[in-house]
């Protein structure tokens, strides 16, 4: 009898410490799975905020052209009218896009070259001299535009494993 109650016991024991250690199994599996949900959605907030940012200069850049050569070519004020209100919009399309990279984004490399492809962006305004400053102030708009991009998707690629990355490649998150 003695023998019953000890079985039946360690029994009880058994099964109460098998639950435990399963319920504690399924609510790190839960943890992990927030984790990696919380993980997607961030990279994908940023995706999302790198591409409207990138695509509101590229828009910018292109009605600022638009409207420094209209002004070159000796266009009527009407349509140097409408250019102008056309690069106003497209300027104001950078500011929501911009303020999500900069809640979104720590990284002061990705910063630094989000900031230097807009400011060069804006500083086309200030090349309607000739049409060789106009040119070459829109490449260089497209060249930090695509700084930026390259530094935003070095940043946003998955990291190899550890052993394998060099400190070049070891974004500063």
């Amino acid at each position: 009898m003695l023998a019953t109650l000890i079985t039946a016991a360690l029994t009880i024991v058994a099964t109460l410490l098998g639950a435990i250690v399963s319920g504690r199994f399924a609510e790190r599996a839960a943890e992990r799975s927030v984790r990696v949900s919380h993980g997607e959605a961030i990279r994908r907030d940023r995706l999302e905020a790198v591409t409207a940012l990138a695509c509101a200069a590229s828009d910018h850049r292109t009605a600022m052209w638009r409207r420094g050569g209209a002004i070159l070519h000796g266009a009527s004020r009407e349509r140097i009218e409408t250019l102008l209100g056309e690069s106003h919009m497209t300027r104001s399309a950078i500011t929501r896009p911009l303020v999500a990279l900069r809640v979104l984004f720590e990284d002061q490399v990705v910063r630094t070259a989000a900031d230097h492809m807009i400011t060069l962006t804006y500083a086309i305004r200030t090349a309607y001299a000739t049409t060789d400053d106009l040119t070459a102030a829109r490449e260089a708009a497209k060249n930090a535009h695509d700084t930026f991009v390259n530094t935003a998707a070095r940043y946003l690629s998955p990291a190899p494993p550890t052993a394998t990355r060099t400190p070049e490649q070891e974004p500063t998150r």
